[in-house]
Order: structure tokens, then sequence, then C-alpha cells
């Protein structure tokens, strides 16, 4: 008899192995290689001798289509996709467990009326997805179409006797295909099955949701040559104790990386958050020390957040830094350019800083409400309330130039601020608004002066 040969592959990144270790060379992860039979499968059921008729097409030979895309009827999940669902796109959405994952497609399901949309469970009962429809407050539709089956060869003759508009597969690790050895969850089967479904996509102009489980690094499980297969990958952030959710496009060939959606969890689903800077700011507190208001610009839209900040004297031998919702290297360079420009001392004191209401920021504009969040702390003086703070702080202590700057002034002014700190480069060529005073600053140690006094 031949001999059978086996392989090991990660279940973190895909690396195969011919023999078991415990480490993974690739990845350097522990005790996540699983031994799978190789067993090639055919996705295509035409005959190899079909490939010899394949043509290439001339560049200049193609019409340049404006693809219609397909509107959900939730402005803030549109946004996040571009415009609207294109068709034949394949979409993967994943996100922490209970986050929201099934009620947001669920609602997607539902706004998208005479729509036929298959909604594929491997997690649950068809009752269950009825059960979370009745909690949503939404009547009975005969557009949805239910289905709790995991053998994809089954799924695609479903598929074939009626062409739904809307595919939403929940979830693409309890998927699998019979012709692989691989128990459902390996990476051979996501592999498999996410590519099954692309061609699905592709050949038919069907788009695809594919719901994926999130690993403890927050990462979306199975190889990363998922997110290469699928044309968008969106993240659903939120922390478990506030009520927020944001929507994140990590990828997306239709439409832009910039953009989030933000919504608010109710017991009758998720709600569209139409103001965010008006709801990250509604808990605010005035005349505390180490709070200050900055303008941070999400997509195409700028958002007003509370950034806070505690410094108190350390009880251990090295100061404690904790961050959350803030890059916590980029906290250490502004702590530097603090005791070095501005000249405090924060080597005796444990400084913590957090971005309220559950956000996470990257960008360089808000590292000058955070420095003046740690001062106010450390100086026990309150920040003026009326005041805007935004502006990128250099290793110098200068204060650089930021972008759509027109835009974080309006939405200050908007919202019943009185004075916005901007970098002093801003100020030309930015048109004065008689509702709101513009400072511009181009040294932190001035910046300290117009904010704190």
């Amino acid at each position: 008899m031949a001999k059978v040969l086996t392989k090991y592959v990660c279940q973190s990144c895909g690396y195969v192995s011919p023999r078991w270790v415990g480490k993974c060379p690739n990845c350097s992860e522990w005790n996540t290689f699983v031994e799978e039979a190789p067993s090639p499968i055919r996705l295509s059921k035409k005959p190899t001798g079909a490939a010899s008729k394949i043509e290439p097409v001339p560049m200049d030979q193609l019409d340049r289509e404006d693809v219609p895309r397909v509107r959900t009827n939730i402005e803030e999940f549109d946004r996040v996709l571009g415009g609207g669902l294109v068709p034949g796109s394949l979409i993967l959405l994943g996100g922490d467990p209970g986050i929201g994952k099934s009620t947001l497609m669920m609602q997607v399901a539902l706004q998208l009326g005479n729509q036929i949309v298959l909604y594929i469970t491997g997690e649950e009962s068809v009752r269950q997805i009825k059960l979370r429809a009745e909690r949503l407050e939404a009547s009975a539709t005969k557009n949805i179409l239910l289905l709790a089956e995991t053998n994809l060869d089954l799924i695609l003759d479903v598929i074939e006797r009626g062409t739904p508009d809307l595919i939403i597969v929940d979830s693409i690790q309890t998927m699998y295909r019979p012709g692989l050895e691989s128990a459902p969850g390996s990476v051979s089967q996501v592999r498999e099955s996410t590519a099954l479904l692309l061609r699905l996509a592709k050949t038919r102009g069907i788009p695809i949701f594919v719901i994926g489980h999130v690993t403890k690094e927050g990462m979306i499980a199975g190889p990363r040559v998922i997110e290469h297969m699928v044309d968008t990958v969106l993240q659903f952030e939120g922390e478990a104790h506030y009520s927020y959710r944001i929507l994140r496009a990590l990828k997306n060939r239709f439409g832009s990386t910039n953009e989030i959606g933000i919504f608010e969890m109710h017991e009758t689903g998720l709600r569209e958050v139409k103001n965010p800077s008006e709801a990250f700011l509604s808990e605010r507190r005035y005349g505390t020390s180490g709070s200050t208001v900055v303008s941070s610009i999400e997509g195409t839209r700028p958002i007003l957040i509370e950034v806070q900040a505690l410094v108190t004297p350390t009880s251990y031998g090295m100061p404690q830094r904790n961050t959350t919702g803030f890059d916590y290297r980029r906290l250490s360079l502004l702590l530097a350019v603090l005791e070095k420009r501005v000249g405090l001392h924060l080597g005796g004191y444990d400084v913590f800083v957090n971005i309220a209401g559950g956000v996470k920021i990257d960008e360089p504009a808000v590292d000058l409400g955070i420095a003046t969040s740690i001062t106010s702390s450390l100086r026990d003086v309150p920040v003026d309330s009326s005041c805007v703070a935004v502006g990128e702080i250099g290793l110098g202590g200068e204060i650089r130039t930021i972008g759509n700057i027109e835009k974080r002034v309006q939405e200050a002014a908007k919202l019943g601020f009185k004075r916005i700190v901007i970098p002093q480069n801003n100020v030309k060529g930015l048109k004065a608004n008689g509702e709101i005073q513009i400072v511009g600053v181009d040294r932190i140690e001035k910046a300290m002066e117009e904010l704190l006094g």
C-alpha cells in the first residue's frame, strides 16, 4: 500500500511543517500545529481541457462601467462600505464574541426591503435567528430565508435552486467541505471554504457577508490569506462596559479605509449615532483637572472626544505608564518632550491616559490634547472647558501642522465651544469664523500658557 503522507499546519498563520513542532517558526505561536491529511479538491466542475480556451482581454477593449451600489438604508454602515454594497463583493466581518456581529447582519437583512436574503447559520438554529429578529422588533418577512447548515456542498445546491440577492454566512469557522479530511475551523477548511464563496460571489454577482471569529489578541482567526482573498475586511469594535460600537474598515477595494460607523447598543438592537461628538461629550464634567477636548478626523468627518489623564505619585520603584485607546509608545514620546521642553518632572509619577467613550485614536493631531491633560493633572489646574486643543507635537517641542483644520473648527463651533488652539501654520489661509476664537501656537510652552494660564 502507498504510504499516506500527512502534514502539520499552524492554525495561526497557515505555516506547513512535515512534522509536529511545539513553536511555529513563522509566527512564534506555541501548540498551534494540527495534523492534516492532504486531499486535493477541485473547485471547478469544468474539464481541464476548457482551460485552453481562456484568452486574455486587452484593457483598451473594456468599457468603463459604473457598478450601481445597493443601499442598506443604514447610513453608518453604508459610509464604511464606501456608499453601499457592490454586487459580487465578498465582505469579511470580524469582532469579539457578543459584540453584535449577528445583530448587525440581521438588521442589514431586515433593511433591504424586497431583496431576497439567504442567512446561513452554522452556530444557531433557525428558531434562534427568528427570536433575534423578534427582539429587534421586526415583523416576519418572507424575503429572509434561513438555513442551518455547515456543509458547503449542500449550501451550493440550495443557492443554485434559487439565486438570492444577498448571502450571509455565520460563521466561516463552522463551514466545511466534505472532500477535506480536516475538521471545520482548521486552516485548510477555512481557506477552501472562503475560496469557494469568493468564486460564487464573482461568478453569480451576489454580495456575500462572511462573519469571522476573533482571537484573544483581537485578530480575525485563521490564516491571513483569508483577509487577502476578500474584497472588504470590517472590524466591529467596542468595549464590554460601553454601549458604543465602532465599525471600521481595515481593507476596502471599493472605498476608503478611513471611514468609521458608530452605533449604540440597545435592547432592540443597534442604533446609529448621528452626532458622535455630542454623544462622546455627553458625560463630560466641567472644572475637573486632567480633561481636555480634542478634535479627531475619522474618515471624512470630525469627532470631538474627551481626553483624560491622571498623574499621581508612584508607589513602586518603576512608575507606571498605562493607556486606554491611545498608543503607549506615543505616550512615552510625549512624556519625554514634556520633561525636556516644559520642565515637568514625571519620573516619580504614575501616568494614566484614557480616551473617554471606548474610542481608539492613533492620529497625531491629538498630541496637544494628551500633553495638556497630563500637565493639567500634574498641576491640578483645570483646562478651559470652552476650549478645544488640536496639534501634533514634534520632538523639539514645536506644534506641527495638521490636516482638515476647517472641518475641526466648524465642528467645535457647532457644539458651542468658544476657543480652539491650533498650530500657528494652520492659521494662514484659514477663513475667520465669528462663532469661535482661533488661537495659533507654534511651541508647546505657549500652548500650555493658552490652555492652562
